[in-house]
């Protein structure tokens, strides 16, 4: 059976929130080269707005390849990059902290996507009206869950709830996780900081993302984000997939 051809349309926007004086997230989108990326980053004032733009920059850096296991090669190359000078960062001056950045990251070649990630940015399908999530949190919270010590219901208000286990500059190496998807005709996908997912619900989510075009659904998501509390950075970046007629 034959691979569809896929065209595709994307959208982002990012956000300080209505608490924070600066915006420590950062978000790319290549969609000449297939990759879209959202970073969060964290270290304190100006490191992590350090961490997630280096993240962003040096992925900017590859080039365009039609092999996904190359597009995921020189990905991976790029955020190890990313990786090991933020590492080495972390590890100057008096007291060492962690100058690090959460990633995810999707990257499409002919009829497929791949999703790859660190930390607990995220990322979602919408298709035929499903939301899904594509990626898995590395965080404190998701382990807990994992061990059944606790739910999902309570999960939001437990204290390690902004603990993440892994990210880019957070250990000496970094592991990506990485998930291959066949795309379908109108798959829709977001990556989004946990600013924004922490505002709304899933149910929300599938809703407004669902609503026009990719730029008014990412609108929409973050015009409700900031209609409420909205302590954190919030960012979205939603990609459409369409299937090219042969």
């Amino acid at each position: 059976m034959s691979i569809a051809a896929f065209r595709w349309e994307s959208s982002a926007r990012t956000d300080k929130g209505n608490v924070r004086d600066h915006n420590e997230d950062a978000c790319l989108e290549l969609p000449g080269r297939g990759v879209w990326v959202v970073a969060d980053g964290m270290g304190g004032h100006q490191s992590g707005d350090l961490a997630s733009q280096m993240v962003v920059d040096l992925v900017a850096q590859i080039g365009v390849h039609d092999k996904p296991s190359r597009l995921v090669d020189l990905v991976e190359d790029a955020l190890m990059t990313a990786n090991r000078r933020l590492y080495r960062k972390s590890l100057e001056g008096e007291r060492p902290t962690v100058i690090g950045s959460t990633v995810a990251a999707l990257l499409a070649v002919g009829g497929y996507a791949i999703s790859a990630w660190a930390g607990d940015s995220r990322v979602y399908r919408l298709r035929g009206g499903v939301l899904e999530q594509v990626s898995r949190d590395h965080s404190e919270v998701e382990e807990l869950i994992d061990q059944g010590v606790l739910s999902r219901a309570t999960a939001e208000d437990h204290p390690a709830a902004n603990v993440i286990t892994r990210a880019v500059g957070g250990a000496e190496d970094l592991y990506l996780d990485l998930e291959l998807l066949q795309l379908q005709n109108l798959d829709r996908f977001l990556l989004c900081s946990d600013g924004l997912y922490k505002e709304l619900t899933e149910q929300e989510i599938a809703v407004l993302l669902a609503d026009g075009d990719c730029k008014e659904a990412c609108s929409q998501l973050l015009g409700t984000a900031l209609s409420r509390k909205c302590t954190d950075n919030v960012t979205a970046l939603v990609v459409d997939f369409l299937a090219v007629a042969a």
